[in-house]
């Protein structure tokens, strides 16, 4: 029953993709399929295989060393701050991110990034039938992140038309930067966050090749990517330091006003109705949930969390599913964890348009004026990994 209740989510996913695609005609069905048995192929060889058992733990290990000798700092700054018996989500979850975003430096001024990135997109799109800066940024975006990969390529913003540039911000929306996956892993299981990280990628070019259709002419696909002026290692090392502390700390802030507004809003809900507002957030979302795979007597709850998720970001549904409370099933947990991996969320439509905006205006305008269907594309693109690993675990 499982799967056939999958099949009919994936079957309604790129349904609706299709119904909200710009110009059905145009849509290249063969890479879309090749994409579609791809992800089911990396995704079982992640969650059911020895070998993605062992990738998955080499990762897992890296990064929790990782997080270790981001521990010596953080405790030499705060130690004395520090409760040795209560776990601070600030120190424990966001400023290893700092130490993170520095080794992303470091591998960006050794030119070791720039080059993984580069001949990794132009493999993709051999695959994907987009063109060569597409596939670019896609990878470029799960390493940089949503705002920062824009930097690379400011040199073609001003030339790309308005469905190249969708398909750019689209898979910004759909992966998370690197700098931030070891705080997700702190939070939910590695092998879902890695596996959530290869189906974002390949989920991204599914749906933005039938939402946002299009041809790229040789002369238009340039991959040339923006050439900043040349930095010594340590100016590199400290911008990248204040960029990962910036972003702890945006995190830190949107965390507490979200998770403050939303405990006020479901004392106003539940003193006037009975009932809280991600209560009723649960019920609206359970159908959706129920379609990609979670029993119907869990699907009010995983509802709340994905629907927290869209509102505020994905931190904050991160931590309410952390938190054990709702004692989901294994196969529950999965696809939730899948789900809540990107950036597709209300407040990243302000960050992208405010990142292009910043680079060229009259681009962040027109991103601007596209961010619903830019959310509901990156949105669908986690439906889509969610329910891929609901008919795989």
């Amino acid at each position: 029953m499982n799967y056939v209740i999958g099949i009919i989510g994936l079957v309604i996913i790129l349904g609706v993709t299709w119904l909200a695609s710009n110009n059905r005609k145009k849509v290249k069905y063969k890479p879309i399929i090749i994409m579609i048995i791809l992800q089911f192929i990396l995704g079982f060889i992640l969650l059911n295989t020895t070998v993605g058992n062992v990738l998955i733990a080499g990762i897992a290990n890296g990064f929790g060393q990782l997080l270790k000798y981001a521990g010596e700092g953080i405790n030499f700054v705060f130690g004395g701050l520090v409760n040795q018996k209560e776990f601070s989500f600030f120190l424990g979850v966001l400023m290893p991110i700092v130490f993170i975003s520095a080794l992303i430096g470091i591998l960006q001024h050794l030119k070791v990034l720039p080059f993984i990135v580069k001949y990794i997109g132009l493999a993709l799109s051999k695959v994907n039938g987009m063109g060569k800066l597409e596939s670019y940024n896609a990878v470029a975006s799960a390493i940089l992140g949503q705002s920062e990969v824009f930097i690379s390529v400011k040199k073609q913003l001003g030339l790309l038309s308005e469905r190249r540039l969708y398909t750019l911000c689209a898979s910004a929306m759909s992966t998370v930067s690197m700098s931030i996956v070891g705080s997700y892993m702190v939070l939910l299981k590695p092998q879902y966050v890695v596996t959530a990280l290869v189906l974002n990628l390949f989920g991204g070019f599914i749906i933005a090749s039938i939402i946002n259709p299009y041809d790229v002419t040789e002369k238009e696909d340039m991959l040339e990517v923006q050439e900043t002026e040349k930095k010594s290692f340590f100016e590199v090392l400290g911008e990248y330091i204040m960029d990962g502390f910036k972003v702890a700390i945006t995190v830190a802030a949107m965390l507490i006003g979200f998770i403050a507004l939303i405990a006020f809003i479901n004392a106003v809900f539940k003193g006037i109705i009975g009932i809280s507002f991600q209560e009723i957030l649960g019920y609206v979302f359970a159908p959706f949930a129920f379609i990609i795979g979670v029993p119907w007597h869990e699907a009010v709850n995983a509802g709340n969390i994905m629907a927290t998720k869209l509102v505020s970001n994905e931190f904050v549904a991160m931590t309410n599913l952390a938190q054990g409370n709702f004692h989901f099933t294994e196969r529950t947990t999965a696809i939730i964890s899948v789900f809540l991996v990107s950036f597709a969320n209300f407040s990243s439509i302000g960050i992208i348009a405010g990142a292009v905006k910043s680079l060229n205006e009259k681009q962040g305008n027109v991103v601007a004026r596209f961010g619903l269907k830019l959310l509901l594309g990156a949105t669908l693109v986690s439906f889509l990994s969610a329910t891929i690993v609901g008919l795989i675990v």
